[in-house]
C-alpha cells in the first residue's frame, strides 16, 4: 500500500540527515508522540499529562519537555501526525483510475494499518475528535489541515461538476471518514485473520448500499413516546449536548456550558451532582432517542426497509437541528472506566436492534443480502457523526440533506440518489 508507520511531512520538523543523534532523536519523538497519541485516545487532548506520556515511553518528565515545550506543543503535534497520515492515505488512494478503486483502496489502507496495530508494528495515531477542544492559535491551524483533508477526500469522486454534485460528494467523503475512524471502536471483536472478510463486506455496504430490488428511499415521519421531560432540565441537556460534542468532554466545561444557559454554576448542581453525571444524562437522553425512533419504526410497521428508513431519517434530522442533537461517541474519551463501559454496552445493544432490522429485511427481500453485524455498525457511524455536518445542511432544504447523507449507507457511495 506504501504506507507505513513513518510516513511524515515535514511539518514535524524533523531534519532528514542520516547521522546517529538525529536517528535517536528522531526515534524518542516518535515514540512521545504516539505515546501522546494513546494517552488522547484514553483521556482527551485536555486530560493528557506529560507524566503519563513519559510513564508510556519510560522516560521522566523533564525529558518529555526537552522534545515538546507545553503539553498543547505535544497535543498538537500528535493531531498533526494523524492529518499527516491521512494525506498521505488519500495521496496514495488517489492514484487508482475510478471512485470505487479510490474508495476501496482507502478502506484498504485503513484495515492495513489496524493488523499493523494488532501485530504490535505500529501504534495508534491520535483520533481527531477531541481536535475543536483545542485552543488557538493550534486549533484555528488544524481544523484548517482538518478542512484540507476533507476536501481531498471529496476528490476520490472525482472534481464535482455542479453544486449538487459537491453536496453529494461531500456528504460520502464524510461519511467514509467517519467510518474509517469508528472502526477501531469495534474492529476488535474480529480476529486479525478475519478482517479481509470484514473490509470486503464493510466495501460491499459502501459500494452497493442496503436497499434490496425496487426499493427507494422514501422514509416515513416517526412520532417519537418519550417520557416528559422537566424542561429546564432538558434544555440543560441540549445545550450541554451540542457543546460537548462541539468541544468534547474536557473542552465543554461546566462554567460554559452554564454560560450557554445565562445560567450560574450553582444551577447545574441543581440538576446533577457532577460533569461526570451530566455526560451520563445527556448519553441517557441521546440513547433513549435512538431507541423510541427505532420502537416507532417497529410500531408503524411496513418493510423493515422502510422501518430502516424512517429510523434513519429521524436521527439524522435530530443531528442536524440545534434543538436535538444526539450525544457523539467521541465524548466517551475521559470518562471513567465504568461510566465508559456502560454508554458502549448500551451503543452495542442499538446497534445489535439494527442488525436485527436489517436481518429479518434481508429474509424478507427488501434489504440486500449483507453482514447485519458490519452493516449495522455502518449506520452507528452514520447517525453519529451526522452532527458535524449541520453547518452544511442548513444550506439547503431539510430532506434534501437528510436523503443525501442517509443515501450514502442506503444505497451507496457510487450511485446517484434520488431524493
Amino acid at each position: 500500500m506504501g504506507l507505513g508507520v513513518h510516513t511524515r511531512s515535514a511539518r514535524d520538523g524533523t531534519m532528514t540527515t542520516t547521522d546517529g543523534a538525529t536517528k535517536r532523536y528522531r526515534a524518542k519523538r516518535d515514540a512521545i508522540l504516539a505515546a501522546a497519541a494513546e494517552a488522547i485516545n484514553e483521556a482527551s487532548a485536555k486530560g493528557m499529562t506529560f507524566a503519563d506520556v513519559a510513564r508510556r515511553v519510560g522516560l521522566n518528565t523533564t525529558s518529555v519537555t526537552y522534545y515538546f515545550k507545553r503539553k498543547e506543543d505535544l497535543a498538537a503535534a500528535a493531531f498533526d501526525h494523524t492529518l499527516d497520515w491521512l494525506h498521505a492515505a488519500l495521496d496514495e488512494s488517489l492514484r487508482q483510475p475510478t471512485p470505487q478503486a479510490r474508495v476501496a483502496e482507502f478502506l484498504s489502507i485503513h484495515f492495513d494499518r489496524q493488523r499493523r496495530i494488532e501485530a504490535d508494528e505500529e501504534r495508534p495515531v491520535a483520533m481527531l475528535s477531541d481536535l475543536r477542544a483545542m485552543e488557538d492559535p493550534f486549533k484555528a491551524r488544524l481544523l484548517a489541515r482538518w478542512r484540507d483533508v476533507f476536501r481531498k477526500a471529496r476528490t476520490l469522486w472525482g472534481e464535482p461538476r455542479d453544486r449538487i454534485a459537491k453536496d453529494v460528494q461531500g456528504a460520502r467523503a464524510h461519511m467514509l471518514l467517519e467510518n474509517c475512524f469508528w472502526l477501531t471502536v469495534w474492529i476488535d471483536r474480529y480476529e486479525p485473520d478475519q478482517y479481509d472478510r470484514v473490509e470486503a463486506r464493510l466495501m460491499d455496504v459502501f459500494t452497493h448500499g442496503l436497499a434490496g430490488p425496487g426499493q427507494r428511499w422514501d422514509p416515513e415521519p416517526l412520532v417519537l413516546e418519550q417520557a416528559d421531560a422537566e424542561p429546564a432540565r432538558d434544555a440543560f441537556l441540549r445545550a450541554a449536548t451540542r457543546l460537548i460534542n462541539e468541544l468534547g468532554y474536557r473542552g465543554a466545561s461546566v462554567q460554559r456550558i452554564a454560560s450557554e444557559l445565562n445560567v450560574t454554576k450553582g444551577s447545574f448542581y441543581h440538576h446533577l451532582d457532577a460533569k461526570d453525571d451530566l455526560v451520563a444524562a445527556c448519553y441517557q437522553r441521546s440513547f433513549d432517542t435512538i431507541s423510541a425512533a427505532q420502537r416507532a419504526a417497529d410500531r408503524d410497521g411496513g418493510s423493515h426497509w422502510q422501518r430502516l428508513s424512517s429510523t434513519l431519517a429521524t436521527l439524522v434530522d435530530a443531528q442536524f437541528t440545534e434543538q436535538g442533537p444526539l450525544l457523539r461517541t467521541t465524548a466517551l474519551a475521559g470518562l471513567p472506566v465504568g461510566v465508559r463501559q456502560a454508554m458502549v454496552d448500551r451503543s452495542n445493544r442499538i446497534a445489535r436492534r439494527f442488525a436485527g432490522t436489517i436481518s429479518d429485511g434481508i429474509t424478507e427481500g427488501s434489504v440486500r443480502a449483507v453482514d447485519p453485524l458490519i452493516a449495522a455498525q455502518a449506520l452507528m457511524a452514520l447517525q453519529n457523526a451526522a452532527f458535524d455536518l449541520r453547518g452544511w445542511a442548513a444550506t439547503m432544504p431539510r430532506d434534501r440533506a437528510v436523503g443525501f447523507y442517509a443515501s450514502t449507507v442506503m444505497t451507496g457511495l457510487f450511485t446517484d440518489p434520488v431524493v
